[in-house]
C-alpha cells in the first residue's frame, strides 16, 4: 500500500477551504487545514507535508513570508494562491522559492494535477529529507523517531509506549523487509538491554490496534510467515 502524499491547505476562508480539503481528498490524497499562519506552523512543525496550497493573504501573516520560511528550511511543494491579479505577487513568490502559483478563481481539476505533479518532482528530495531527519512515512501515517511521536493520517498524535515505539521505529527504518524476531529485539535495544519484558508478538499486536483499520486483516504491518514481520513501504 502506497502512502498517500500529504496536501496542507492554508486558508482563511472556511467554505474555500472546506470545498477544496473535499476535492483533494476525493482526488486520493491525504489533507490537513491551516486558517492562518499559525495553525499552519504547528502543523508544519508535527510532520512537514508533500506540498502546501498557500493563500497570500492570510489574516495574521503574508503567505509570501510563509513560503519563504518554508523554502529555507524544506524541499516541500509550494503552491502560492491569491485572488489578486498582480503579477508582481507572482514573480516574488517564485523568486522567494514557491514552485508554482494560481489566481482564484480556479479550476479544481487543473489545482489537482498541479498538485500530483509537484508532489512527483519533490518526492525524491522530500524522502532523502525525512529519511535525514528521521522522519518515516507510510500508509499515510508519520514516525517522528527525532521527538519519538507517531502521527495518523489525520495529524493526531498516537501514544505508544517505549517498547511499542521502539519495535515501530525498527520496522519503519526497515520498510518494505522482512525483519525476524530476533532482529527486533536487537533492534530495540537500550543500553545493551533489550525489550525482553514483553514479546515483540504482544507489542506488534498492541501497534496493529492502534494504527490497523482492522488490526485481524493488518494491511500496514504484514506478518511473513516463518520470518517475522515487515512494515509496508511506501
Amino acid at each position: 500500500m502506497q502512502a498517500k502524499a500529504h496536501v496542507l491547505i492554508v486558508e482563511d476562508d472556511p467554505v474555500t477551504r472546506s470545498k477544496l480539503a473535499a476535492y483533494m481528498q476525493a482526488e486520493g490524497f491525504q489533507v490537513s487545514e491551516a486558517s492562518d499562519a499559525r495553525d499552519m506552523k504547528a502543523m508544519v512543525a508535527r510532520a512537514i507535508p508533500d506540498v502546501v496550497l498557500l493563500d497570500i493573504n492570510l489574516p495574521d501573516e503574508s503567505g509570501l513570508i510563509l513560503a519563504r520560511e518554508l523554502r529555507a528550511k524544506s524541499s516541500v511543494g509550494i503552491i502560492l494562491v491569491t485572488s489578486r491579479q498582480d503579477e508582481t505577487d507572482r514573480i516574488v513568490g517564485l523568486e522567494i522559492g514557491a514552485d508554482d502559483y494560481i489566481t482564484k478563481p480556479f479550476n479544481p481539476r487543473e489545482l489537482a494535477v498541479r498538485v500530483r505533479n509537484l508532489q512527483r518532482r519533490v518526492a525524491p528530495s522530500m524522502a532523502a529529507e525525512r529519511s535525514a531527519s528521521g522522519v518515516y512515512s507510510f500508509s499515510g501515517w508519520k514516525l517522528d523517531c527525532d521527538s519519538r511521536q507517531l502521527f495518523c493520517p489525520k495529524g493526531e498524535n498516537v501514544r505508544l509506549t517505549r517498547g511499542e515505539f521502539d519495535v515501530m521505529a525498527a520496522l519503519a527504518r526497515n520498510a518494505g523487509r522482512a525483519l525476524t524476531r530476533d532482529q527486533l529485539l536487537d533492534l530495540t535495544q537500550h543500553d545493551g538491554e533489550a525489550v525482553i519484558d514483553r514479546t515483540i508478538d504482544v507489542l506488534v499486536g498492541r501497534l496493529r490496534r492502534k494504527i490497523e483499520a482492522d488490526s485481524r486483516h493488518p494491511a500496514i504491518i504484514l506478518t511473513v510467515h516463518g520470518v517475522g514481520y515487515r512494515l509496508v513501504g511506501n
